[in-house]
């Protein structure tokens, strides 16, 4: 049959992402606690595409996910080899959007619960292959401004801290998860019974802090560990008494 995809094309143009998205693919997942931990990802492929072909082969790049079955972070720079030789690109890039669960214990009750966060991996390579890891952490804010300028009480809010790192070694989503904890007003648990949410409250209210605050200390520590080599981090805080989010956020190297 006539392969359309591989004529010449004359308007030497080159491509720097030709592939697939919005794929559901199920993913293994290294889980710190458990060994491995299932999920399912919403999956880019893509490739470069050089000025002189029309098109791509779309099918191979499901191809070269069936082949492999689950993908796992081990896989991942595989599938980026699979996909260069067999559209025969010079670069190859994967992302793949995913939740990820952690079980956390309630702070005074021990009661535990899963607790979903939003995660991705993106990968990239040419001559190098090039890994990013994010990871979106539900924690809590409480304002010091309210707190302070209040006779009681202080307005506090969920809150959301997106840390997007590249490292030297394997960083886990669990120790992202206890850093970005660590560094807001409180953590958000999955389940929490009288008890807990009465310590949760009076922590959260004995630990005020702005986006700016939040976003310090999640950068304090992310600099301290020697094997993360580049970080951005965001604090977004869902406003409970504004018709406005807050936001703040700090990049290594600027």
């Amino acid at each position: 049959m006539k392969d359309v995809q591989s004529e010449k094309d004359l308007r030497h143009i080159p491509l720097k992402h030709v592939g697939i998205k919005n794929l559901r693919w199920p993913i293994e997942l290294m889980d710190k606690e458990r060994g491995t931990q299932h999920s399912v990802a919403n999956v880019t492929l893509a490739v470069d595409l050089p000025h002189d072909l029309r098109g791509t082969h779309m099918s191979r790049f499901v191809e070269c996910l069936r082949t492999l079955g689950p993908v796992g972070l081990n896989e991942i720079e595989n599938i980026l080899d699979k996909l260069k030789e067999h559209l025969q690109a010079e670069k190859a890039f994967m992302q793949l959007e995913f939740p990820y669960f952690i079980t956390k214990a309630a702070p005074v009750s021990g009661m535990t619960a899963p607790m979903d966060m939003d995660c991705v991996y993106k990968a990239e390579k040419g001559e190098r292959f090039k890994l990013r890891i994010t990871a979106v952490v539900p924690v809590q804010t409480l304002c010091p401004c309210s707190k302070e300028i209040s006779d009681y009480g202080a307005h506090n809010q969920r809150a959301w801290a997106k840390m997007e790192i590249e490292a030297s070694e394997l960083v886990w989503l669990e120790e992202l998860a206890a850093l970005a904890d660590a560094a807001a007003s409180a953590p958000v648990y999955g389940l929490l019974k009288r008890p807990d949410e009465k310590f949760v409250t009076e922590r959260a209210y004995d630990n005020p802090r702005f986006v700016e605050d939040a976003v310090r200390e999640i950068a304090l520590r992310l600099e301290a560990d020697k094997r993360i080599t580049w970080y951005r981090a965001e604090v977004e805080s869902v406003e409970s008494i504004h018709n406005h989010n807050a936001f703040a956020v700090v990049e290594k190297g600027e």
